[in-house]
């Protein structure tokens, strides 16, 4: 009798362990839709012949809320495609031959999804306009809305903005600049979807114009 009480005490143990070791995704108030979600779509969802106005892949327009949507259950990642086609061991998403998602960027799509997937903007605060070092501004904005297309596995175009050298590549004869601003005779980025925030291209013509240090 004592034998079987304490195996089941030792067992209901574990499983108080096991269940406290669990974890559990925190809703986090700064996922934004504008500025955490929709870049990982564009960056790595709307190339040519894949989810943009244009081509529309599988029907999607990936480029848009109100596309992005098409795919949604709001409050529930587990019912809404775009989140189960990037997830897992095996995805579906993005395509063999181009980089798989960041953990970080799953994770932002599911949060912003349970948080009810609304059209948010601007939740981390406003314009930042002191900031334009390399490491603390340029790059994470690179990374956000850029390496999708453009890293050292898949550099369109011809350039890989996912390291300094390669961005440096990208300002010589003013390529970077005229592509983000979207000016005459330069391919606008980011390609089939719609120009990024003053704030943002201000940041990087200034870092340009400082030197654009590796700082």
């Amino acid at each position: 009798m004592f034998n079987i009480k304490f195996k089941v005490g030792v067992l209901l143990s574990a499983v108080v362990v096991s269940l406290s070791n669990c974890t559990y995704d925190v809703y986090n108030p700064d996922v934004c839709f504008q500025e955490n979600v929709l870049p990982v779509f564009v960056s790595n969802c709307t190339m040519s012949k894949c989810h943009n106005a244009t081509d529309r892949e599988a029907g999607y327009d990936l480029s848009t809320y109100e596309g992005i949507m098409k795919g949604v259950t709001p409050k529930h990642p587990l019912r809404s495609s775009v989140y189960t086609t990037i997830n897992g061991i095996n995805p579906s998403m993005p395509p063999r031959g181009y980089p798989k998602l960041s953990a970080k960027d799953i994770s932002y799509i599911k949060i912003w999804i349970r948080m009810g997937a609304e059209n948010t903007a601007n939740c981390g605060g406003g314009c930042d306009t002191i900031n334009y070092t390399y490491n603390n501004r340029i790059k994470p904005f690179l990374t956000t809305w850029c390496v999708g297309c453009h890293s050292t596995a898949n550099p369109g175009g011809g350039y890989d903005l996912s390291t300094y050298t390669g961005v440096v590549a990208a300002i010589t004869n003013n390529r970077l600049m005229g592509t983000l601003q979207q000016a005459a005779g330069f391919s606008p980025m980011p390609k089939n979807a719609a120009k990024l925030s003053d704030c943002d291209i201000n940041a990087v013509q200034k870092w340009i114009t400082a030197g654009y240090l590796n700082n």
